[in-house]
Order: C-alpha cells, then structure tokens, then sequence
C-alpha cells in the first residue's frame, strides 16, 4: 500500500483525524479539504486504498478499500474485503493510540466507500472513538447488526448524503440513518438539498464544526 498522506498538526499533537478516500481516488484526494477544516491540535491521516480489481467496474484495476460487486443494496457484498479492510483501520488506530493519543480523541472519516469503511470500522471497534464521519456511503454488512456492534452507543456519528446522489443513492443513505438509530444514542443525519456524489461548502462546514465539537482543545 502507498505511504498515506499525513499533515502534522500546528499546534501540540493532541487528536488526530484518518480519512478514507472513495473509489479510484487516492489519499491525495481528499487531504487538503480536510486539512483546510480539521483543528491546529489535530493530525491528519489520509490513506490511500490498495490497488484491486473492482467487479462493478468490469474488473478493472483501481484503489478500492474492498471490492464492489453491485449497487444493488440487496446484492452480494464482498464480506472478506470489508473486514479485511477494517483491520486495517483498527491497526491504523491502534497506531495512533500507541503513539499517546486516546481513543476518544481520534477521529475516522471518508467518502463514498471510504465512508462506508469509516462507518463500519467505528461500529466495530470496541472502543470509544472522538467521532465517525460517513459522506454520501452507506452501512456495509449492515445485515450483521446489531450482532457485529462493538463500540459503545454513545459513539458520536455525523452522515451526510446529498439528495440527488446517482451513484450511492439518497435511499441508501436514508435506510443506513435508520439502522444508525437503531444501533447509537444520538447519531446525525443531514442532508443537502440538490446535491450528488460529490461535497458542498455547506456539508464540509458542517463536517468541520462537528469535529471541532467532538474534539475539542484541550
């Protein structure tokens, strides 16, 4: 795997924030939107995904966190990537945790695929995560819940999905909002009035006032 792109704090390291990039993008992609919004005192992880076939794709190579085999959400999943994957991240996190940063002040996010990793990764760590941040994904597997939670219900959780998505549908990211409900205390659903696959100003505004919240200076 490629060496992920870190942006080191300004301020004494004392939070850090990983985010995982969709389909065919690269850590690069995303790390300096998040770098313009994540706190002085937060570091900044942003990986990037292994290269792999993707059957949705005619099996054309491209970094893919897991494969994808359709989108159709009652359609066959790749489980052993997806858990592969999530290994990745909870080693990423035991990383950070390693180097004196508490769980509860580490941050995972992503977009599109990547949120679905994040999503998915948080419910099954059993630790208390600072926060998890899914834009426009969905919950994978999400058939093994409530069985597969791990993290405790107070795990703070902010989706966003735009409402005229065409890739990952507005439906996937309501029917994901429901089971989150079902499964944390108070997680967050927000949506963005016209909307596709893609980030506004006002969803990475609110994506910056949450992290600052739940990781607050201290």
């Amino acid at each position: 795997m490629a060496s992920p792109i870190v942006v080191m704090p300004s301020l004494k390291h004392t939070a850090t924030l990983i985010f995982f990039h969709g389909l065919g993008d690269t850590g690069q992609g995303w790390s300096s939107t998040m770098a313009a919004l994540k706190p002085s005192y937060c570091k900044l992880i942003c990986p990037t995904a292994p290269t792999s076939p993707v059957t949705l794709n005619g099996g054309y190579e491209m970094p893919s966190w897991f494969d994808l085999k359709t989108l159709d959400a009652s359609g066959p999943e790749d489980e052993d990537g997806i858990k592969k994957a999530t290994q990745m991240v909870h080693s990423m996190i035991e990383d950070e945790i390693k180097a004196g940063i508490p769980s509860n002040r580490i941050a995972i996010g992503g977009f599109s695929q990547g949120g679905a990793l994040a999503i998915f990764s948080a419910l099954t760590l059993p630790k208390q995560l600072g926060a998890a941040v899914c834009l426009s994904g969905w919950l994978p597997l999400n058939k093994s819940f409530p069985g597969a939670l791990k993290c405790p219900p107070t795990l703070p959780l902010l989706q966003c999905h735009g409402d005229c998505d065409p890739l990952v549908p507005f439906k996937w990211g309501q029917m994901t909002a429901s089971i989150l409900k079902t499964l944390l205390s108070a997680p967050e659903f927000k949506s963005y009035s016209g909307l596709m696959h893609s980030s506004s100003d006002e969803e990475l505004q609110d994506v910056k006032e949450f992290i600052s919240k739940c990781l607050p200076p201290v």
